[in-house]
């Protein structure tokens, strides 16, 4: 399990990587996740977040059928959680299932809206932001526990136009900035490393309130965990230690402070977005940050459900 090796470093998967060119693009390989990156340049970084899912599961079911894998985690109070992925490891739907049979579609990640093109990149220009500063990048050291609250909730800082798959929300930054975020800085992560120290955990009881909160008002949030490290060393260990840093997070905010897994999901992004513009360390580049994306998924209707999956 990533991030189950106490005191692991970045350098200890950097030996077990390997590297092939398909295509033009070329992937790297790590146990429990991969790296592309593509002719032009671009890098990105995708993981799979099942392993969330087992902490404390009564059970867990996985069959393939027609190349999509489907995993049933059930919890001791006999709720499911349904993920499908396909047949290349990505996220297609994540399903709640409760012990009455009644189904919430908490991620549709195969929907496509009918004004997207090409991949997965949106080219948008970034939002138009009126509001204070401090209200759409929250400072979780600064800012009081009712501003992390209301920005847990709080709307997109423009209206959205459209329904995005998760996958254009992790991979368009001017997408993403549409929403307000929370840097959570009170957690400081040392150089290659994505272990929260037990002393810092503590810190992030604020922040798992919120989540719960906007959670408890409407069961279909959707939080993503944004992992970031300083300019230090390579783009592929740092788009690597990045998404453990997130996924470490996420870990911790369900094991700790009972946020349920498959309300977050966790995205690295290395050091493409430094708050301190410097090659050398740096501790406040080594964060991540809380962005509620649920407008994003659903086109902006704050509570409504996404449509069900096509039937097969």
């Amino acid at each position: 399990m990533a991030g189950a090796v106490i005191g692991a470093t970045i350098a200890d998967y950097r030996n077990q990587r390997q590297e092939v060119v398909e295509g033009g693009r070329t992937i790297y390989t790590e146990p429990d996740r991969i790296i592309i990156r593509d002719p032009g340049g671009q890098e990105y970084v995708r993981g799979n977040d099942l392993y969330r899912f087992r902490y404390g599961a009564r059970d867990i079911r996985t069959e393939t059928i027609g190349g999509e894998t489907r995993t049933v985690v059930i919890r001791p109070d006999g709720t499911e959680i349904i993920t499908v992925v396909g047949p290349d490891g990505s996220l297609m739907r994540r399903i709640r299932r409760d012990q009455r049979g009644r189904e919430i579609v908490i991620i549709d990640n195969t929907y496509r809206d009918p004004r997207a093109v090409g991949g997965f990149y949106v080219d948008v220009p970034p939002p138009v932001v009126s509001i204070p500063y401090d209200r759409y990048i929250v400072d979780a050291q600064e800012a009081s526990p009712d501003v992390i609250y209301e920005t847990m909730r709080a709307p997109p800082v423009q209206r959205i136009d459209r329904r995005y798959s998760l996958d254009e929300i992790r991979y368009s930054p001017n997408v993403r900035m549409q929403m307000p975020s929370i840097d959570v800085n009170t957690i400081n992560f040392a150089t290659g490393s994505w272990t929260i120290p037990p002393d810092q955990a503590a810190r992030l009881q604020v922040i798992a309130d919120g989540i719960n909160q906007a959670i408890q008002a409407n069961p279909q949030e959707v939080f993503l965990i944004e992992g970031h490290t300083d300019a230090v060393g390579n783009d592929v260990d740092n788009l690597s230690l990045s998404d453990r840093r997130a996924q470490a997070a996420a870990e911790l905010l369900t094991q700790q402070f009972n946020v349920p897994a498959e309300n977050l999901t966790s995205q690295g992004y290395g050091k493409q977005y430094l708050k301190e513009q410097t090659d050398g360390p740096s501790l406040i580049n080594r964060r991540v940050t809380v962005r509620r994306i649920t407008p994003l998924l659903n086109g902006g209707q704050a509570n409504a459900a996404p449509p069900p999956p096509p039937r097969q």
